[in-house]
């Protein structure tokens, strides 16, 4: 009998297709309007925008050295369902623009798209233990070595990141961009119990 507590292999496949293609499609969003959001995915918006590197490409390279951490912490599976997230995310995200496209959208409204959407999307992957890779692993490692705050540690790495934000876009711009990060947080912390499912 399959323990109820226990996803299957076809549980956890589907959800990782979907919080990958869901985070996708907020990234496309996200770049369509210029904008930027926090963590990981910020970072490597940041170095595309800078650079004009593909957002994929530089997401999936930034991950990498995140990996080992992972695996100290979280485990082998959580390793191999986050490195399967990252990487249909990366694809994803130079895919989709090619079929998705907007004649009007306004980026109050986009940021909160994204904001929610994206949300959702890490709220179905946390659910089942995988993530988006990045700097909220580094967080709980520091977390666990020294006793400072995880969520301390991924808040000023965002502060840090919009700060920087700041030199490659204009205030108003960075300020919606805020809003989309708000809304993303405010998805998790409403719904995401650390009781209820394990995950970063």
């Amino acid at each position: 009998m399959t323990d109820p507590k226990q996803h299957s292999f076809i549980e956890d496949a589907q959800v990782i297709a979907y919080g990958s293609g869901m985070a996708a499609v907020g990234i496309v969003i996200l770049t369509h309007l210029g904008l930027v959001t926090g963590q990981t995915a910020g970072l490597a918006i940041l170095i595309s925008y800078m650079t004009s590197w593909s957002f994929g490409a530089v997401f999936f390279a930034v991950n990498l050295p995140f990996y080992w951490l992972g695996y100290r912490r979280m485990g082998k599976m959580f390793v191999l369902k986050t490195f399967a997230a990252v990487a249909i995310l990366s694809f994803l995200a130079q895919l989709l623009p090619r079929y998705i496209s907007f004649a009007t959208l306004d980026p109050v409204v986009g940021a909160i798209l994204f904001g929610a959407i994206t949300g959702s999307a890490l709220l179905a992957l946390f659910r089942h233990g995988a993530s988006l890779g990045g700097i909220g692993i580094v967080a709980l490692n520091l977390q666990d070595k020294t006793g400072f705050r995880a969520g301390w540690t991924q808040l000023i790495f965002d502060v840090c990141l919009f700060a920087l934000a700041l030199t490659v876009r204009d205030v108003p711009t960075v300020a919606v961009s805020a809003l989309g990060a708000v809304v993303i947080n405010l998805v998790i912390a409403v719904n995401h119990r650390r009781d209820r499912y394990i995950a970063m």
